[in-house]
């Protein structure tokens, strides 16, 4: 039980650390990055991604917490369930923004920023998939269930000497 808290922490933090690389990828372009490696461009998109993920982490912890309870619960495994819940995460995050904008400045509404905020999601969900969610609920198999043992079955019987393969032959 310890194990898997520790999993779902550990594979939380690294989904909000990658939430944060990929809205920092939709501020500066990684052929930008890589141009100017020897300038504080870098290290200004490092701590840029890290205050991201803390954001990110902040406002999508209770949610995770959610997704990732009912897929341990569950023990659901697969790549898309996370992904989907990355993206409702991110897409909730989205509409946040949307609602607390006040009338007299510019929308958050526009293709790129749908894109980014869904890519962020579907990106995070991959991660903690990847890190976590593909163990859930097969890896510390529950005191109360047994193994499961396939029945053994008998071989099938030897073919007779005069039986139709016998005749086929000839």
């Amino acid at each position: 039980m310890f194990g898997r808290i520790i999993r779902v922490l550990f594979g939380f933090a690294l989904a909000c650390l990658a939430a944060g690389l990929t809205v920092v990828l939709f501020v500066y372009s990684p052929l930008e990055l890589a141009s100017d490696l020897s300038s504080d461009r870098a290290a200004e998109a490092g701590l840029l991604a890290l205050a991201a993920a803390t954001h990110s982490a902040v406002f999508a912890a209770p949610f995770a917490l959610i997704g990732a309870a009912i897929g341990e619960w569950q023990r659901i495994g697969s790549w898309a369930y996370y992904a989907l819940v990355g993206v409702a995460i991110s897409g909730i995050g989205f509409l946040a923004q949307y609602w607390t904008e006040s009338g007299s400045e510019g929308s958050i509404v526009n293709n790129y920023a749908v894109m980014a905020f869904l890519v962020t999601g579907f990106a995070a969900g991959m991660v903690y998939w990847l890190v976590s969610g593909r163990f859930a609920g097969g890896s510390e198999p529950d005191a109360e269930d047994g193994e499961i043992i396939s029945p053994v079955r008998p071989a099938a019987p030897p073919a007779k000497p005069g039986g139709a393969s016998a005749r086929l032959a000839t």
